[in-house]
């Protein structure tokens, strides 16, 4: 039986009609084995997407090499009766939806228009949110009994369950409307702190450098413990806040009181938390504990829950975001249709695309020829290690792409772990983030031991997800400077041989050449896209970064000295979900006009342009090269420079594409 599972958004790249849902996601089973799962994201290039996963769908049905007609179920994490009430609430604002069509027929056409058929309505399983959440951890984790709590902002209107697996059956036993989000709550207080939904793990780094105490008092005020391992969250008390500060602005600095109130914030969602286990454990007896939803990529949290002793085995599933219901909403699917199939264990991520052989990769880099360097290694993994442990930062790109929101070694940037300076030089070439937050570490799983704090009360003893924040031992602190946070903790992964062979022999052989099997480890992206998939996106970010090489299968990659006539050869393209403008204003009694682009997703990604920019890009056809546009706009040489660094800086913020026009070919 194979099984589609999906979720996310219903519209379209170039359209923002329905602006639902986020983290558009498609994975495939068969048989209860998950054979590919990949975010819509990765493929068209926009954070947290809420496009429709068209995209992952065709990705995933080309892997298997099968076509859309030949899935026997369609599974759809969601209600269908509260999708169906979310449709007709937004026909109210938009004239141009037709509320009565319901979400089950929407799908239904955006999959006959992309492949071609129509699929039978019968084909389609919608499965509630939170029990896609807890099949997804549940039915993964290995414990045929477990405590299971999904948490996260809302799905169907629930925000927290408690559940009782046993035998491969869930029994719910308590449920959290949204008026009682743990999500929500956790944004509401970060939104004092000048940050947004999708950003609550920048404050999870902020935290320890915060004194909880000092607002303890006041965050007590926002919620209520109350019996038999209940709680409420008092919104309308957030507004306290507003008495020690007012909300900080995107670039201004972090005071104390910033770090404080995100210490405090922390604490609070622990202290809920630990709340709900503490009763459900001893009213159900579970020794084992599975986690999903949002909420459970707290990292922190999960790490005191593990060193807590409270269970003798706990699984945090790696994929607890909104991708990971689709995966659950198909291991439903699944055990419906017959409960006697076994589910398998998650032993690995590396589900997505495939980067080919040597030759696929020589042929995509060849197209790029103008700008890189490169040569194919006898021994790629022995050279790296070698640059690393001489300082060098690389992009390393291998096999599959990872299924979630981690970078596990195979779309990664590495450096060495110990220089704690490596955290500023990675920030100033590639990551532009806050300089606060910590760099994660990728060990060997048979060295674990020797350089962090692995709790002896658990048969939880792997974490290849970073997923836990464990302590590092005192002792290391130091040595590991770029990946030990300032709580002396950090964001582990381990590494296994039997799950990534190349990764664990890169890290193997770092260790020997530096006596640490040790290496930072953090997503391949700039701060404007998701984390790479293709060989394209590799070449893009490295070729818009300072990083020092890049690894793509066994080539070492490097820039040539690049000149503006070398760049003008580029051909731009515009992204599908780009809306050019012209805009007119009065300022002090003059006309002024404004050229920008936009993405139709949210106005936040936005630049403004020279209006010989503009008129550039008015004329883009995927087919000129720059060169060929500066001249057909008859612009002068010095407004060339200024054109082209325009242009340049479009493509960092991925506003624009550039390829070379040889890729047109591939």
């Amino acid at each position: 039986m194979i099984v589609l599972g999906i979720g996310g958004g219903i519209d379209l790249i170039d359209e923002n009609k329905y602006n639902a849902a986020h983290d558009s996601t498609a994975v495939l089973l068969d048989n209860g084995k998950l054979v590919f799962a990949i975010e819509e994201e990765r493929l068209n290039r926009i954070k947290h997407t809420d496009k429709a996963p068209l995209r992952a769908i065709r990705e995933c049905v080309q892997h298997y090499g099968i076509g859309i007609q030949q899935v026997d179920r369609i599974a759809v994490y969601g209600q269908e009766q509260a999708l169906n009430q979310a449709l007709q609430h937004t026909s109210l604002e938009r004239t141009d939806i037709d509320g009565s069509q319901g979400i089950r027929s929407i799908i239904r056409n955006l999959l006959a228009d992309e492949f071609g058929y129509q699929c039978d309505y019968e084909r389609f399983l919608f499965v509630p949110h939170h029990m896609a959440h807890a099949m997804s951890t549940y039915c993964m984790s290995g414990f045929s009994d477990s405590l299971v709590l999904t948490m996260d902002g809302h799905g169907d209107g629930v925000s927290t369950v408690v559940s009782s697996g046993r035998n491969g059956t869930l029994e719910m036993l308590n449920t959290w409307f949204m008026a009682d989000s743990l999500g929500f709550f956790y944004v509401e207080v970060i939104k004092f702190l000048g940050y947004e939904m999708f950003d609550e793990y920048k404050v999870m780094g902020l935290a320890p450098y915060g004194n909880p105490a000092k607002y303890r008092r006041l965050f007590k005020k926002f919620y209520r413990l109350l019996e038999n391992g209940s709680y409420t969250i008092q919104f309308d008390r957030i507004d306290y806040l507003f008495e020690i500060l007012q909300p900080r602005r995107k670039n201004e600095p972090f005071t104390q009181v910033h770090k404080d109130i995100a210490a405090a914030l922390q604490e609070a969602l622990e202290t809920i938390v630990f709340h709900i286990l503490d009763y459900y454990r001893t009213q159900t007896g579970h020794e084992h504990l599975c986690l999903a939803g949002g909420v459970a990529l707290n990292c922190t949290l999960n790490g005191k829950i593990l060193n807590s002793g409270a269970f003798k085995g706990m699984f945090v599933q790696p994929l607890s975001h909104d991708a990971g219901a689709a995966l659950g909403a198909a291991l439903y699917a699944v055990q419906k249709e017959d409960p006697q199939v076994p589910m398998p264990l998650l032993e690995h991520v590396y589900l997505g695309t495939d980067i080919g052989g040597n030759d696929t990769i020589e042929r995509q880099i060849a197209t790029w020829d103008a700008l890189l360097a490169y040569e194919k290694v006898e021994n790629i993994v022995e050279t790296t290690a070698e640059l690393l442990a001489q300082g060098k930062v690389i992009g390393w790109v291998q096999g599959r792409s990872e299924f979630g929101p981690r970078a596990l070694g195979n779309r990664s940037i590495l450096a060495d772990p110990r220089p704690v300076e490596n955290r500023e030089i990675i920030n100033a070439m590639v990551k532009m983030r806050e300089a606060y937050r910590p760099f994660a570490p990728a060990v060997l799983e048979e060295s674990v031991g020797d350089y962090y704090e692995v709790p002896a009360n658990t048969t939880t003893t792997s974490f290849p997800y970073m997923i836990y924040v464990v302590s590092v031992k005192k002792e290391q602190q130091q040595l590991l400077g770029a990946v030990t946070h300032t709580d002396g903790t950090a964001r582990i992964q381990t590494v296994s041989r039997a799950t990534n062979e190349k990764f664990w022999q890169l890290i193997h052989n770092f260790g020997q050449k530096t006596g640490v099997p040790i290496l930072l480890n953090t997503s391949f992206n700039n701060n404007a896209e998701p984390i790479v998939n293709s060989i394209q996106d590799a070449v893009v970010c490295f070729l818009t970064t300072k990083l020092h090489y890049l690894v793509i299968g066994d080539y070492l990659i490097s820039r040539k000295e690049i000149n503006a006539s070398v760049l003008q050869q580029l051909v731009p393209s515009i992204p599908l979900y780009i809306v050019r403008n012209c805009s007119t204003r009065y300022r002090h009694g003059h006309i002024v006009t404004d050229y920008t682009v936009q993405c139709n997703y949210s106005p936040k990604y936005t630049a403004s342009l020279s209006q010989e920019a503009f008129a550039v890009l008015g004329r883009v056809d995927g087919k000129q090269s720059l060169q060929e546009l500066f001249q057909s706009v008859a612009l002068a040489e010095e407004q060339r420079e200024t054109v082209l660094a325009e242009m340049l800086d479009l493509w960092s913020r991925r506003l624009v594409v550039l390829k070379p026009g040889a890729a047109e070919l591939l």
